[in-house]
């Protein structure tokens, strides 16, 4: 299946954090996208893996995803490294994205940082035809896409663009409340965690109104590139 876009997260609910309302926007434009998540999140404080397996389900199911995989790294312990790398380059050859979307270039987390630069790095390597992949036994072909976008987490970094979100807020809060063993929940017995607050909680919404304040529209989500955006005329910029 060849997607439109790759979106890549350390974490179930990391995509979901980061990107979910600009992937549901694209869901209803038409376009197929795909989650790849590198770890189950086994680390976590709250929930347990297969929590977070039912979660994620849930959560893709809201957004319209086309696919969700997840390659089952080591959480807080994965490295960039060639057999690490693979593993990615093994999807993005199996999905062909044009756009990937990845994890914050620097974050609290530890795992944020390093799953960036891993997709990051692998994007670039999946186009090198003399890397040799295979999957479920057939050689894939070599693919680069054609650009990478790093959404916005914990750390407030300055975007290089937004996209007005404000039709797919609700969705977006939909997909994180889909993970209910991770974030606020004054019922819950568990530990309460920095993303188990309910100051976290409202910042979802409330970051997303501060972007979209910054351009005129009730909600945006932030993105960092690795490269200049062109567009073929001032009138394609808002």
């Amino acid at each position: 299946m060849k997607l439109d876009i790759l979106a890549f997260g350390a974490h179930p609910d990391d995509v979901e954090l980061g990107c979910s309302g600009t992937i549901a926007k694209e869901v209803n434009l038409g376009k197929k996208i795909g989650i790849i998540d590198l770890t189950r999140g086994e680390l976590g404080t709250r929930g347990s893996v297969e929590t977070r397996n039912s979660e994620s389900a849930k959560a893709s199911e809201i957004l319209g995803v086309s696919v969700r995989e997840n390659l089952d790294m080591r959480d807080g312990f994965f490295v960039n490294d060639e057999a690490h790398q693979l593993k990615v380059i093994q999807m993005i050859r199996k999905y062909q994205p044009e756009i990937v979307l990845c994890n914050a270039i620097d974050d609290r987390h530890i795992d944020h940082g390093k799953g960036s630069k891993l997709v990051s790095d692998a994007c670039f390597l999946s186009g090198l035809r003399q890397i040799k992949t295979e999957l479920n036994g057939e050689v894939q072909e070599a693919w680069r896409p054609k650009v990478v976008y790093h959404y916005i987490q914990w750390k407030n970094i300055e975007p290089d663009f937004v996209v007005d979100i404000s039709a797919f807020m609700e969705t977006k809060m939909q997909s994180v409340l889909a993970y209910s063993s991770q974030f606020y929940d004054p019922k819950s017995n568990e530990p309460v965690t920095p993303i188990a607050s309910k100051n976290f909680l409202d910042s979802i919404k409330y970051r997303a109104q501060d972007f979209g304040r910054l351009v005129g529209v009730e909600y945006a989500e932030g993105f960092t590139v690795e490269r200049y955006l062109a567009v073929n005329s001032l009138s394609d910029l808002k």
